[in-house]
Protein backbone atom coordinates (compact mmCIF):
# COMPACT_ATOMS: atom_id res chain seq x y z
CA UNK A 1 0.00 0.00 0.00
CA UNK A 2 1.34 3.41 -0.94
CA UNK A 3 1.21 6.44 1.30
CA UNK A 4 -1.57 7.97 -0.80
CA UNK A 5 -3.72 4.85 -0.45
CA UNK A 6 -3.12 4.79 3.31
CA UNK A 7 -4.08 8.45 3.56
CA UNK A 8 -7.24 7.89 1.50
CA UNK A 9 -8.16 4.91 3.69
CA UNK A 10 -7.60 6.95 6.85
CA UNK A 11 -9.81 9.76 5.49
CA UNK A 12 -12.54 7.28 4.60
CA UNK A 13 -12.41 5.71 8.06
CA UNK A 14 -12.48 9.13 9.73
CA UNK A 15 -15.43 10.20 7.57
CA UNK A 16 -17.38 7.03 8.40
CA UNK A 17 -16.60 7.42 12.10
CA UNK A 18 -17.69 11.06 12.15
CA UNK A 19 -20.93 10.19 10.32
CA UNK A 20 -21.64 7.44 12.85
CA UNK A 21 -21.03 9.74 15.81
CA UNK A 22 -23.25 12.41 14.22
CA UNK A 23 -26.02 9.86 13.67
CA UNK A 24 -25.85 8.67 17.26
CA UNK A 25 -25.55 12.09 18.89
CA UNK A 26 -27.06 14.87 16.80
CA UNK A 27 -29.33 13.48 14.11
CA UNK A 28 -32.45 13.42 16.28
CA UNK A 29 -31.83 16.96 17.50
CA UNK A 30 -31.40 18.27 13.96
CA UNK A 31 -34.60 16.54 12.81
CA UNK A 32 -36.48 18.04 15.76
CA UNK A 33 -35.11 21.48 14.89
CA UNK A 34 -36.27 21.08 11.28
CA UNK A 35 -39.75 20.00 12.43
CA UNK A 36 -39.93 23.01 14.76
CA UNK A 37 -38.85 25.33 11.97
CA UNK A 38 -41.50 23.91 9.64
CA UNK A 39 -44.19 24.32 12.30
CA UNK A 40 -43.15 27.93 12.91
CA UNK A 41 -43.21 28.69 9.18
CA UNK A 42 -46.69 27.21 8.85
CA UNK A 43 -47.88 29.19 11.87
CA UNK A 44 -46.43 32.38 10.38
CA UNK A 45 -48.22 31.75 7.10
CA UNK A 46 -51.46 31.01 8.98
CA UNK A 47 -51.21 34.30 10.83
CA UNK A 48 -50.40 36.33 7.72
CA UNK A 49 -52.41 34.50 5.06
CA UNK A 50 -55.19 33.01 7.16
CA UNK A 51 -57.82 34.81 5.11
CA UNK A 52 -57.13 32.31 2.30
CA UNK A 53 -58.75 29.73 4.59
CA UNK A 54 -61.34 32.13 5.98
CA UNK A 55 -59.46 33.05 9.18
CA UNK A 56 -58.97 36.84 9.15
CA UNK A 57 -56.25 37.52 11.71
CA UNK A 58 -54.16 40.37 10.27
CA UNK A 59 -55.47 43.24 8.16
CA UNK A 60 -55.04 42.52 4.43
CA UNK A 61 -52.56 45.39 4.04
CA UNK A 62 -49.89 43.56 6.02
CA UNK A 63 -50.69 40.27 4.33
CA UNK A 64 -50.18 41.86 0.93
CA UNK A 65 -46.86 43.35 2.02
CA UNK A 66 -45.64 39.87 3.06
CA UNK A 67 -47.14 38.05 0.06
CA UNK A 68 -43.96 38.00 -2.11
CA UNK A 69 -42.08 36.17 0.65
CA UNK A 70 -44.83 33.61 1.22
CA UNK A 71 -45.90 32.72 -2.34
CA UNK A 72 -43.49 29.76 -2.79
CA UNK A 73 -44.87 28.06 0.33
CA UNK A 74 -48.62 28.67 -0.05
CA UNK A 75 -49.45 25.44 -1.92
CA UNK A 76 -47.77 23.14 0.60
CA UNK A 77 -49.15 25.19 3.49
CA UNK A 78 -52.74 24.86 2.22
CA UNK A 79 -52.29 21.13 1.72
CA UNK A 80 -50.94 20.72 5.26
CA UNK A 81 -53.62 22.87 6.89
CA UNK A 82 -56.53 21.19 5.11
CA UNK A 83 -55.24 17.63 5.52
CA UNK A 84 -57.28 15.27 7.64
CA UNK A 85 -55.60 14.49 10.91
CA UNK A 86 -55.90 11.39 13.05
CA UNK A 87 -54.42 10.02 16.24
CA UNK A 88 -51.30 8.69 14.48
CA UNK A 89 -50.44 12.21 13.25
CA UNK A 90 -50.57 13.51 16.79
CA UNK A 91 -48.34 10.73 18.10
CA UNK A 92 -45.80 10.47 15.29
CA UNK A 93 -46.06 13.83 13.51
Amino acid sequence: MTDEEKEALAKRIWHNLSDTVYGMAAHDMSRAALRTRASMEHLFILITMGDLLGIPILPPYYSLRLLPYVVPQIATWKRRMLREKDVADAMFG
